[in-house]
């Protein structure tokens, strides 16, 4: 009984010392395992990047002067857009419309005006002299019709028979618009043709300028 008490008292005895030999090779192990997670953890993965530098953040005065500088390009470029579709406008050729046919577009609309004489002559014998003056250079919208036929006489834009026809047509109009004569229907309506007719009859006219007198030589005196 005593000794097998004494056997395992010195059993127990003789076991310690494994026991803190495995403890002791435990602790080591435990600490070699947490150096290596500690290594793992705060190592980089090639695939990352490192931590950048801090970010700077921009004042107020440089936000609003990036956009001013924004603000200014934009308006050269819209002026740069504008100059050459204003250039590109500018080059193209501008058609223009013959004195002719003006003269025949203003006389048609003036068909309208037939109920009211005094304002149908007024119009049609002013589109007759601006057509003279745009397509002869004739001062006719400025003078009186006196005046007017005085200076055709002496010119020589047109020829004779369209002196006597435009003479008939500014006096047919004087008379409606001055002496408050009321024609007719048919006379408005001759006063018209005779307005076209000489628009179309002088359209295709080229006006012969008056020769030049050469003033004779002088004998040479002989000493």
């Amino acid at each position: 009984m005593d000794s097998h008490r004494f056997q395992s008292r010195n059993g127990g005895l003789a076991s310690r010392p494994t026991s803190f030999r495995c403890l002791v090779l435990g602790g080591i192990a435990f600490l070699l395992c947490s150096s290596a997670w500690s290594a793992g953890t705060n190592a980089v993965p090639s695939g990352l990047q490192d931590i950048q530098g801090p970010f700077e953040i921009r004042s107020l005065a440089d936000v609003l002067r990036l956009a001013a500088l924004v603000l200014l390009l934009v308006g050269l470029l819209g002026l740069a857009w504008w100059w050459w579709r204003r250039r590109k406008r500018s080059v193209e050729p501008t058609k223009t419309i013959p004195p002719e046919d003006i003269a025949r577009a203003r006389l048609k609309e003036a068909l309208a005006l037939l109920d009211q004489p005094e304002r149908f002559c007024t119009t049609v014998s002013e589109i007759v002299r601006v057509y003279l003056e745009d397509r002869f250079g004739l001062q006719a919208p400025d003078r009186t019709t006196e005046e007017f036929l005085s200076e055709l006489a002496r010119s020589a834009a047109l020829e004779v028979r369209h002196k006597a026809l435009l003479a008939e047509f500014l006096t047919g109009c004087d008379l409606a618009k001055f002496a408050r004569a009321n024609p007719g229907r048919a006379e408005l309506e001759s006063l018209h043709a005779s307005g076209l007719r000489l628009v179309d009859e002088t359209a295709a006219w080229i006006p012969v300028p008056p020769p030049t007198l050469t003033p004779p030589l002088l004998p040479s005196s002989k000493s």
